[in-house]
């Protein structure tokens, strides 16, 4: 079976966002990424609205065709978007600010009562609840204990080491040893941040993931290569 494919499409709207217009349209990408193959389509609706709005949600999300992943913050506020729309999936992330991007997984401990209570009110609401963390066996059981269906391991650490070509097998093994614990403990494992065409080969290599979520680099590379030729290629290495 192989890895499922989830294309974060959040720079889409960076780029329509640049000139304040309306083009290029999230939802057509969107639309575009699944006809092409991709297995959902991921956006990050982020406190301060820098790229994916409510608007984009409100479009996506009524096209029941799209399995729609949503990532976001746990606040009230994104909680009552997130029961109001209905995506099929959501992943709860960290949020600052200030970051230019997500910096890595959740704090689990410090913010434990809100995600309890997050994650039992999207449970009810029939959403796929995943929690994106640290590659940590620590983080992994609260996560079962939150009764998340899914963790996400944050892949920024390795991807940054294979990127500049060095050693990375020690945080290879320690996504690998995760990957088996979470499956253990009956939870579905994937993984996402910073991957690119030789990342995602290398981390294919783990059988318990089941799905990775794909952004910057499949956006970035679309621009040269092709929105359909960059899944399709990524849907190869992806296939076991």
């Amino acid at each position: 079976m192989s890895i499922r494919l989830g294309v974060n499409i959040d720079h889409v709207a960076t780029i329509r966002n640049a000139r304040g217009e309306k083009h290029p349209e999230p939802l057509i990408i969107a639309k575009k990424a699944i006809k092409y193959g991709a297995d959902s389509i991921t956006i990050h609706l982020r406190e301060d609205r820098r790229h994916i709005n409510d608007n984009d949600l409100k479009l996506i999300s009524s096209v029941k065709s799209i399995p729609l992943n949503l990532e976001m913050a746990t606040t009230s506020e994104m909680l009552k978007i997130a029961i109001k729309f209905k995506p099929k999936f959501v992943c709860i992330v960290p949020e600052k600010r200030n970051e230019i991007t997500t910096e890595g997984g959740l704090n689990l401990k410090k913010n434990l009562t809100k995600l309890k209570k997050t994650i039992k009110a999207l449970n009810q609401n029939n959403i796929r609840t995943s929690l994106f963390i640290n590659p940590s066996k620590k983080d992994i059981q609260i996560s079962n204990l939150l009764k998340a269906r899914c963790v996400e391991l944050h892949t920024g650490n390795i991807s940054n080491q294979i990127k500049k070509s060095k050693k990375y097998l020690n945080d290879f093994k320690k996504i690998k040893n995760c990957a088996i614990y979470a499956k253990s403990l009956g939870l579905e494992v994937h993984a996402g941040h910073g991957m690119d065409y030789k990342t995602a080969k290398i981390l294919s290599k783990i059988d318990e993931i089941e799905e990775f979520n794909i952004g910057h680099f499949l956006i970035g590379e679309s621009i040269a290569s092709g929105l359909k030729k960059t899944i399709s290629k990524f849907k190869k290495i992806l296939k076991k």
